[in-house]
């Protein structure tokens, strides 16, 4: 793959950027605060700004490495971001890209997460020359999977308490992906 890191992205509602130490009051007030926003994800909820604030410094200089991509969802019409969305896992030697995203709760069902997640499978196929995009999502939150096949990702199977999140215990995990020639398919008339 041909590294890029963190590129400024758009779509029609959306700039997808890097992250600022001046987001950390919204990431707080909009997402990172909520625990159903974090209920079937593996970090706690953001207790104070503070919180958020040393989250977003702790990833700033990650984005020094090309191979590092976490980017702020922000909402054209808002002005500030309302989610997340990265790439969790990168792994060059299967040219693999794991995305990774949350949204606040008062943007659920509008489409402003696949559209960020289209956005991205776009650029790590035509820019990044990924060969897979995966994501995955706790079976007890199906619209997350409805979010990933939106995107193109078709569903691959369940693996059975594979993973722990904010529910207690073991939890399953359902995968998605896509891969490059799918995608070629997909768009090539």
């Amino acid at each position: 793959m041909t590294h890029k890191g963190t590129v400024p992205l758009e779509t029609e509602r959306l700039i997808l950027r890097r992250f600022t130490l001046e987001d950390a009051e919204p990431m707080f007030r909009n997402w990172a605060s909520d625990p159903e926003v974090s209920k079937y994800l593996t970090w706690p909820t953001h207790e104070n700004i503070a919180a958020s604030k040393n989250v977003i410094a702790d990833w700033l200089p990650l984005y020094e490495n090309p191979g590092h991509y976490s980017w702020a969802i922000v909402l054209k019409s808002l002005g500030e971001p309302i989610g997340s969305i990265a790439a969790v896992i990168v792994d060059d030697d299967v040219q693999m890209v794991h995305i990774g995203y949350c949204i606040g709760k008062t943007w659920w069902r509008q489409g402003y997460t696949s559209e960020a997640l289209t956005r991205l499978v776009r650029f790590f196929f035509a820019e990044v020359g990924a060969n897979r995009i995966e994501s995955r999502h706790d079976p007890r939150n199906p619209n997350s999977g409805k979010v990933m096949m939106k995107a193109g990702l078709q569903y691959e199977g369940t693996h059975r308490q594979s993973d722990k999140n904010n529910q207690s215990g073991f939890c399953d995990v359902a995968y998605y992906a896509i891969l490059a020639e799918d995608y070629r398919k997909e768009i090539t008339p």
